[in-house]
């Protein structure tokens, strides 16, 4: 059986721990790989190897760090299959939303390519008597990033393109679910010309994340993942006096006005909620039907959910893979088994499902619930499956009010022909993103990512000029360089005269 290993210093790396995790393929239930789990001196190793080379990468010019980008933008997408392969084999999702997901990872390595541009500084002369001061940015030295397993590959490339760009070096602990991706992303990495020691991965659990959090040398960490695992990562971070941003979990709602064209809106229902299984972040977990439009949009969500193809994800003709473990699907599927006792409509029930030749797959049918209470379980938990509920409200005031009293602020979405009420409802809901007949926001790689309330913790996003800021620490210098004709002691207080 293949052990996947880790990479330190530019080199596959074995594990000694004697720990090891099961990788399984989840269309099949079969395991078909190990990866081995760090010890607190293996992650130790990472960070010496990542410390030993900042010194050289931290001092490198800009024009050498964005050639490499450069290269290995270029072999990204000359092994944009492969690694989309590498996905679909270990998380379960269909090839072409793999594709997807490479695609919009690399966007981010677009945007090193051009960092350059963002670490240009500011300059004002004579602030004072030939006096000038101007403003730079510097990498921090070592820096982290723990990423989750429903997007091996885009996660990690949301992280450390942009801190390696900007002259850190990176230790990454992919998620131990699915963590070939990731891997390979290094391997691209050291074949585009990274010196060895610039990106480093371990492999592992808590034993590693811990050691991550602790280690003095690390200065800053970048996570994604649940709210509590979020919350955690936080406070031990912080604790040890590292930059932190830690991104959580998600409730997000869709509300659909009256005058929206149900079509479209039952079709991005559909995309938004069950794409990738439901295991996004930013799925629609919510629909929010106003006035009459209830009974309407709900029929057609639940037509086309019952015409999905479930499969697996090598099947070109699957539009939904299985889900990333046995205990999640079955933890998924109490959701909808608990939804009647609580006062929910279950419409769509998609427990149960099989498909034919792959008995043991990690596979659930989509659901979908209607008139869910707010007191529901199904409402109230990140569910993180294929799992929609409908919420049913008379106004306008009593959806953004439900929406605004979520615990979560992720992610949401409005879908109308009004440009008064869209105009009023992104000025007004309580959430990071906001898509306007846009069911996932999930902005490009120029601007950043990340929510409000339980969904981010941590001052800064991800990506983008917030993820610059994060990787970088902003020094002032005041310079005076005398005529010869000055001198003279003056004890006073400095002024700007």
């Amino acid at each position: 059986m293949k052990t996947i290993t880790h990479w330190i210093d530019g080199k596959p790396v074995e594990s000694t721990s004697g720990r090891f995790g099961a990788v399984y393929d989840p269309a099949t239930g079969a395991q078909e790989k190990q990866v081995g789990f760090a010890s607190v001196d293996e992650v130790d190793a990472a960070v010496a190897a990542a410390k030993a080379a900042y010194e050289r990468w931290g001092a490198a010019s800009l024009a050498k760090r964005t050639s490499v980008l450069f290269k290995y933008r270029e072999l990204l997408d000359a092994h944009r299959d492969e690694i989309a392969a590498l996905i679909t084999a270990e998380h379960g999702k269909v090839h072409s939303d793999a594709l997807g997901e490479v695609a919009r990872g690399m966007e981010i390595v677009e945007l090193a390519c051009g960092i350059s541009v963002q670490l240009k500084g500011e300059l004002s002369t004579e602030v004072a008597t030939r006096v000038d001061v101007s403003s730079i940015r510097q990498p921090l030295g070592v820096v982290a990033g723990i990423t989750p397993f429903n997007f091996p590959a885009m996660v990690p490339m949301w992280m450390f393109p942009l801190a390696i760009a900007c002259g850190n070096t990176f230790v990454l602990k992919p998620s131990e679910k699915d963590p070939s991706a990731s891997y390979r992303l290094a391997e691209l990495a050291s074949e585009a010309g990274l010196p060895d020691g610039v990106l480093n991965i371990v492999q592992g659990d808590k034993v590693a994340v811990d050691r991550i959090l602790e280690h003095p040398d690390i200065e800053a960490v970048s996570f994604v993942g649940s709210t509590p695992i979020a919350k955690y990562i936080q406070l031990k971070a912080v604790e040890h006096g590292k930059r932190v941003q830690a991104l959580g979990g998600a409730k997000n709602h869709m509300l659909v006005l009256p005058d929206a064209d149900l079509d479209y809106a039952a079709d991005q229902a559909i995309n938004a909620a069950y794409g990738s299984a439901g295991e996004r972040c930013m799925a629609v977990s919510v629909v929010v039907a106003v006035g009459d439009t209830g009974d309407e949009l709900v029929g057609r969500i639940a037509e086309r959910a019952k015409a999905l193809r479930i499969g697996p994800g090598t099947d070109p003709e699957s539009e939904m893979g299985p889900l990333i473990t046995r205990e999640h699907r079955d933890k998924v599927a109490s959701y909808v088994a608990s939804a009647a006792a609580q006062g929910a409509e279950v419409v769509v029930d998609g427990t149960g499902y099989t498909v034919a030749g792959h008995e043991d797959g990690f596979f659930l049918g989509v659901s979908l619930l209607d008139k869910v209470p707010v007191t529901a379980d199904a409402y109230r938990d990140e569910i993180f499956g294929p799992v929609l509920c409908v919420v049913r409200t008379e106004t306008y005031d009593e959806a953004i009010a439900l929406i605004n009293g979520s615990r979560w602020g992720n992610g949401t979405a409005i879908f109308t022909r009004d440009g008064g009420a869209a105009r009023r409802f992104q000025l007004e809901v309580k959430a990071g993103m906001v898509g306007v007949n846009v069911p996932i926001p999930v902005p490009v790689g120029y601007h950043s990512f990340g929510g409000w309330k339980d969904s981010l913790f941590g001052d800064l996003h991800i990506y983008g000029n917030d993820g610059i800021a994060f990787y970088t620490q902003g020094k002032v210098i005041t310079t005076r360089w005398p005529d010869p004709s000055d001198g003279g002691i003056n004890l006073g207080f400095p002024s700007h005269s």
